[in-house]
């Protein structure tokens, strides 16, 4: 399947839904405090996208019941809000997705509650690094198994590992579309496959794992935790080609 050249009336339509996203983060990392819970970060995530004429778009995406994934701690990835109640010293990753008018937008974030480990701002900062670093070196022509493998060497050189199975993706007007983009290689040959080119728009997020990159997919169906069973971070930017580097669409 091709992967879409976006022309740039249609990258400024994924940026309004982008930027929807951004806003809602940058709420609820200003909001959420030690005492919530889980169900009441979802619910405040909830109204606020929809007080920006937005859809919360992971809501009934594959059966996901929630507005917000709230993946606490050793989750990874695709946590469902829950009566858990957050405590001083936890770490929460918030992924939100929106859609206006028939486009898309997605990013996440890890943020402390309250005051955190050294250990855990490490392990944050490891993830939100990644992804910076990976925005920063993308050029037109260079290959996403190039991008790929760049990123996991960012990573395993912090010490982390990524997770394996999970990726980025292309994105649209559809939540999840062509191309798929891992934090890793399984091939040696990294100068194969499709190559960036100026109009694609993308979703890089690093996930970050301590010492085993394999998935256990929780009783609920969705947590994604590593075998390692220990605490993990995310983070995640919308991402458009334009004039040869990756431009940020998911900011505010």
């Amino acid at each position: 399947m091709a992967i879409p050249l976006r022309k740039p009336d249609e990258i400024e339509k994924l940026r309004t839904a982008s930027v929807a996203v951004a806003m809602t983060l940058k709420y609820l990392r200003e909001n959420v405090k030690p005492g919530m819970t889980l169900l009441e970060v979802d619910a405040m995530g909830d109204d606020y996208i929809a007080s920006l004429g937005a859809r919360p778009s992971f809501k009934g995406l594959y059966g996901f019941p929630n507005a917000v994934c709230t993946s606490l701690n050793e989750v990874v990835i695709h946590g469902i809000p829950s009566n858990t109640i957050l405590q001083e010293g936890d770490i929460l990753g918030l992924d939100i997705g929106t859609e206006i008018d028939g486009w898309y937008g997605d990013a996440a974030i890890t943020m402390p509650i309250g005051k955190i480990s050294k250990e855990d701002e490490e392990l944050i900062a490891c993830s939100k690094d990644a992804l910076y670093y990976a925005i920063d070196i993308i050029r037109e022509g260079m290959r996403f198994k190039e991008l790929s493998y760049a990123i996991e060497q960012f990573i395993v050189k912090r010490g982390y590992q990524p997770l394996i199975r999970f990726c980025g993706h292309g994105i649209g007007k559809k939540p999840h579309c062509e191309p798929e983009i891992p934090n890793y290689v399984e091939t040696p040959n990294i100068k194969s496959g499709p190559k960036i080119k100026n109009g694609m728009v993308f979703c890089l997020e690093p996930m970050i794992c301590q010492k085993m990159r394999e998935p256990v997919i929780l009783d609920n169906n969705w947590d994604v935790v590593s075998k390692d069973g220990l605490r993990a971070s995310h983070y995640e930017h919308t991402v458009a080609v334009i004039n040869g580097k990756a431009v940020i669409l998911s900011d505010v």
